[in-house]
């Protein structure tokens, strides 16, 4: 689990070095965290188990964040799939930490509503490519492309980042 963790830490500081010229082109300043430690990453997951409500079916906290970029843990646990996603101006990192599942993307949002101006949601996906997932996997999602996290096996722990175009 140590190297996973130093993987991802890794991905997300080399994506991170972008920053500085996204942030001289108006992203506003905000207070950075530039690190965080596999002992922190351990704490949030337990956090995540302790605190998530027993109907949330995804528990999402900051790991480290340079605008525009955030790096979120996002705990997600079996048989409460949380909604499909698009991102409209974003493509989409995953780096599963632990537990496993199935990723579904592309496709078609089912029912598919807007929750606010760059971001839509479904029920499901019709249509899509389904991949199990594990520990150490990567996933990317390019902006525009739906996906969703079911058939969750106990839990599963990613680390998620948004990367604006």
């Amino acid at each position: 689990m140590r190297v996973q963790l130093m993987t991802a830490m890794a991905v997300i500081l080399g994506v991170l070095t972008i920053a500085p010229a996204a942030m001289a082109q108006g992203a506003g300043p905000t207070a950075a965290k530039l690190f965080a430690s596999s002992a922190d990453v351990k704490a949030m997951i337990a956090k995540a188990r302790a605190e998530r409500k027993p109907d949330q079916p995804n528990f999402t906290q900051p790991i480290v964040s340079l605008a525009p970029y955030n790096a979120n843990l996002e705990y997600r646990v079996a048989g409460l799939n949380a909604p499909a996603s698009t991102h409209d101006k974003d493509a989409e990192l995953f780096y599963v930490i632990e537990g496993s599942g199935t990723v579904v993307t592309g496709g078609t949002l089912q029912s598919e509503r807007r929750t606010n101006a760059d971001n839509s949601s479904g029920t499901g996906i019709e249509g899509g490519a389904s991949r199990k997932i594990g520990p150490g996997d990567v996933v990317l999602v390019p902006e525009k492309t739906p996906h969703w996290f079911t058939q969750i096996d106990g839990t599963l722990v990613l680390m998620s980042l948004h990367l604006p175009k």
